[in-house]
């Protein structure tokens, strides 16, 4: 058995609706996943899975989201072994955790798209591309930030981002495997 880390990008479904994360782990159970754990409620679960392709486990949970929320949502995960690395590799461990985040994406973005990205960003914000990912750092002074706009699907593929906090949590989860 292997441990997964599986985001789900953006499930608010609508107004009144929501999705409940025990019914997001029910689902993912139906699928056979043990071991299921969820984290905060905006689309966090870690399970394990036979040793499976990547791609096989986001096409059967984004089926089975969809079948039984009624709505498509990307939904991307990474290996354990990956997500701990991913979250070694931050480029900015002495920042607030809040403020940092990490666009984990489906496929790596290549070099050219972070300039685009800098672009973008204020003063005080930073952006770096770490194993394809993203990391970003946002000002505390700007409440909202055209750089969290720039860095969206249409422009960079399917991904989703967490803060450094949510990063940490579940690379604390998978680690006591």
């Amino acid at each position: 058995m292997q441990t997964y880390v599986a985001l789900l990008y953006s499930i608010i479904l609508g107004e009144g609706r929501r999705v409940v994360m025990s019914d997001l782990k029910a689902m993912a159970e139906g699928l056979g996943l043990k071991n299921v754990r969820t984290l905060v409620a905006t689309g966090n679960l870690v399970f394990e899975a036979r040793t499976a392709r990547i791609s096989d486990l986001e096409q059967r949970l984004e089926k089975a989201f969809e079948e039984r929320f009624g709505r498509h949502v990307d939904i991307l995960v990474r290996g354990a072994e990956d997500w701990l690395k991913l979250a070694a590799g931050n480029p900015f461990p002495a920042d607030t955790g809040d403020q940092v985040a990490v666009r984990v994406m489906r496929q790596p973005v290549g070099a050219d798209a972070i300039p685009a990205l800098q672009a973008r960003a204020a003063e005080d914000e930073k952006v770096l591309l770490v194993g394809g990912d993203i990391w970003l750092v946002f000002s505390r002074e700007r409440p909202s930030s055209r750089l969290l706009a720039a860095a969206n699907h249409k422009r960079l593929g399917i991904g989703t981002s967490r803060n450094w906090n949510t990063v940490r949590r579940l690379a604390e989860m998978v680690g006591r495997q």
